[in-house]
């Protein structure tokens, strides 16, 4: 085995999951995924499907379908796009090691946002590249980029820039105007930029007065098509389809044919019933999103000021996503902290170390719950794991 591979660290959520798996009365808020179950309708059109026997291999690239609908919809947030800038994949993470595989390899350099969800910053390592990381800071309540510092970081020699935003597991969203002085400055290094968008739907920094809730600031609102840019996407989280395992790639024209190739030697192409799910899915975004979104709001306006409560806890104010991060003063090490919380209070976080040295000492809570009530149960667990 290759030593890279052997050296890559376990998942620290998995390992505070582990501790509490199989016990009724933990509330876990552990992982990355709400409560509620894929909509119906989206469940139907898989079943249709696999009714009608589509259990074949489709194009590399996607159902023609779906990609034009995944371009509409693409179209309807941000600039105008189509179906040729649209490869389908068999995950979020998925578009993301494809774009990772198309882009970088042993020896590049690859500049990274942190703190972030950890599979991210693995996948170029796993490639044999260098990764250099650029930290957010809490700030003033929430956590903010230096961009003057990003810039710095980012020079000829890097071959990618890796950014999520909203991000996992801050909640801090780019500006668009932060978005166009860093695609201004890797169009002059030359830098691709892989961006992370899979929370984009998931965004609180306007109140939508009548129709659908606006969509964080994307790369794709200010790039042109031939751009050296990829966005990767996600059914999981918008659309309540973690299990699924589905995801798509808004990228250049000029690279559709090398990522179907990349497709084929990872995949082959997703599963024609998930496509055909995913499918109703986007089409039926307009009647599910806007209540999904309209639900994480209160949730996290639930469980934000709970937090704020506790003595000695700081928590930043996520603009996006669907978690709250924040920290205990005096606790130091969040994979103790933890699974300690596990142990004697019955409440299962995600422990702010397994997204990086930068955000050690803190903690994650996925404030995706059917049930708002349930947050505030689990802030008087808090109240019991810290003795208070």
């Amino acid at each position: 085995m290759r030593d890279v591979i052997r050296q890559l660290p376990g998942s620290k959520i998995r390992e505070v999951a582990n501790a509490g798996l199989g016990r009724s009365d933990v509330l876990a808020f552990w992982f990355g995924e709400g409560d509620d179950v894929t909509p119906a309708f989206v469940r139907d059109a898989a079943i249709a499907s696999l009714g009608q026997g589509e259990t074949f291999y489709s194009h590399n690239l996607g159902l023609p379908e779906l990609r034009e609908a995944l371009a509409a919809y693409a179209s309807a947030l941000h600039r105008p796009l189509g179906p040729e800038r649209v490869a389908v994949t068999s995950s979020g993470v998925n578009a993301l090691m494809i774009a990772m595989q198309a882009l970088a390899g042993a020896g590049d350099e690859v500049v990274a946002v942190v703190p972030v969800w950890p599979n991210l910053t693995a996948q170029p390592v796993i490639l044999g590249a260098q990764v250099k990381r650029v930290s957010l800071r809490p700030r003033a309540g929430a956590w903010r980029l230096d961009l003057d510092e990003l810039l710095a970081a980012v020079t000829p020699r890097t071959r990618v820039l890796l950014v999520n935003a909203p991000n996992n597991p801050t909640g801090w969203t780019l500006s668009r105007d932060e978005q166009a002085a860093i695609l201004a400055h890797c169009r002059r290094t030359g830098t691709w930029i892989v961006a992370d968008e899979v929370y984009e739907r998931l965004y609180f920094g306007a109140i939508p007065t009548q129709g659908e809730p606006p969509a964080a600031p994307s790369f794709l609102d200010v790039a042109e098509a031939d751009d050296r840019l990829l966005v990767a996407h996600s059914f999981s989280k918008s659309f309540l389809m973690t299990g699924w395992r589905l995801g798509w790639l808004v990228l250049p024209p000029a690279l559709l044919d090398a990522v179907g190739k990349l497709i084929e030697f990872n995949t082959s192409c997703a599963p024609v019933f998930v496509q055909r799910a995913g499918l109703a899915a986007v089409q039926g975004a307009g009647a599910t999103v806007p209540g999904l979104v309209a639900h994480l709001r209160t949730c996290r306006d639930t469980l934000l000021p709970a937090l704020q409560t506790l003595p000695g806890v700081e928590v930043a104010v996520p603009d996006g996503g669907m978690y709250a991060f924040f920290r205990v003063a005096g606790e130091t090490d969040s994979l103790a902290f933890a699974k300690r919380l596990v142990a004697d209070a019955g409440l299962g976080l995600a422990p702010g170390a397994a997204f990086g040295p930068e955000a050690e000492g803190w903690l994650r809570w996925c404030f995706a719950s059917r049930d708002p009530a349930r947050l505030t149960r689990g802030v008087e667990r808090l109240r019991k794991g810290l003795r208070l």
